[in-house]
């Protein structure tokens, strides 16, 4: 077993390992949820997903045991990047051999405490200055492009989406070219807003709403007012462009359509509208936001950096909770998330003081 991180953190390898035990059998189910964490985790928790993790990990121990024992394989494996087949043809055995056996007491104290460690918000070593040898910082991984339309109107972009802009007097349209995107649009009845994606288009007047568009299908996820979801067909010598309309969406409501073409006796488009969850919005929307990662940094260092992008400020009580050092990946945004990591994991409790949220270690 290795220590490990858990959700939106890397691993930190601060512990060594313990002498390897037989391990008893198990289920295939426990072994598929544990990979699909590690994939989850590997591409960022939301505050749900981070709860509904530690959850997991809590309803038994062989959860937490087997997240431990996959990411020590899959970090075994990762050292296998630093082999160049222009250095030998066969890579170096000792990339992956073990490392030095350790006594029984360390194996012990780790099979009991590997189930928390993987809920831990971080690895830290137990409150002690940061190593001045080594180097300390926090990087900021910048939010989704960003694009302010000239109407005040704002859209995201996530990664590899592309959009192309076009607004007259008397309509205002988007099309979405590939990908993902979040428009949050400026209250203009007179003017609507138009998002189109293949040969379907949505029409909003002043709300909130996420577009994918991918090989096989549209989706449209309304977060705040409601839209019109269209299927247009392309204008001819005989006529112009024409809209029909699909469905109404408000917010909390989903609808995916295919883009496949149908066959000419199909009379509808296959369209499926469900209700979404908080939950499932905020799981659908955890790309968008600014990220901010500490490389073994006192927790005092990084709560500066938390508050630089919020409105309430942390505040450490004492210097034995500011020397904690810590490691991982966070939403800049997502302080409560933060601040329920840093209970579970070291025991530092969040006291709310006016604009204020005071942690302290309990005694």
């Amino acid at each position: 077993m290795a220590c490990v991180a858990a959700p939106n953190f890397s691993p930190v390898l601060a512990c060594p390992d313990p002498v390897e035990t037989p391990e008893e059998k198990i289920p295939d189910a426990v072994e598929t949820a544990a990979a699909q964490w590690l994939a989850r985790r590997d591409r960022g928790l939301s505050a749900t997903e981070q709860d509904a993790y530690l959850q997991w990990l809590r309803e038994a121990p062989a959860h937490g045991a087997t997240v431990a024992r996959l990411e020590n394989a899959w970090m075994a494996l990762d050292q296998l990047k630093k082999w160049r087949p222009a250095h030998s043809q066969q890579p170096n055995p000792d990339l992956l051999a073990p490392t030095r056996p350790q006594s029984r007491s360390w194996s012990g104290w780790l099979a009991g405490a590997a189930a928390a460690l993987v809920a831990v918000g971080a690895i830290l070593w137990w409150p002690q200055a940061p190593d001045q040898s080594r180097h300390h910082q926090a990087i900021i991984h910048p939010g989704p492009e960003r694009l302010n339309l000239e109407d005040g109107s704002i859209v995201e972009l996530n990664a590899g989406a592309k959009v192309e802009v076009n607004f007259t007097p008397e309509e205002r349209r988007v099309h979405l070219v590939r990908g993902e995107a979040h428009f949050t649009v400026a209250k203009n009845p007179a003017r609507p807003f138009i998002v189109s994606a293949d040969k379907f288009a949505v029409r909003a007047v002043g709300t909130a709403f996420t577009v994918q568009l991918n090989r096989e299908e549209v989706s449209v996820l309304v977060t705040e007012g409601k839209v019109r979801l269209d299927e247009t067909q392309p204008a001819t010598d005989q006529q112009a462009s024409v809209a029909r309309e699909l469905s109404h969406l408000v917010a909390g409501q989903q609808a995916v359509v295919s883009t496949i073409e149908q066959p000419s006796t199909t009379a509808t488009i296959p369209l499926q509208v469900r209700e979404v969850t908080p939950a499932e919005i905020e799981r659908a929307l955890s790309w968008q936001g600014l990220r901010l990662e500490f490389v073994e940094m006192p927790l005092r260092d990084v709560v500066e950096e938390f508050n630089r992008y919020n409105l309430h400020k942390l505040v450490v009580e004492d210097n034995e909770t500011g020397a904690i050092v810590m490691q991982g990946n966070f939403r800049a945004d997502n302080v409560d998330a933060f601040v329920r990591l840093l209970d579970l994991s070291f025991g530092v409790t969040a006291l709310p003081r006016g604009n204020e949220i005071v942690l302290r270690r309990a005694r």
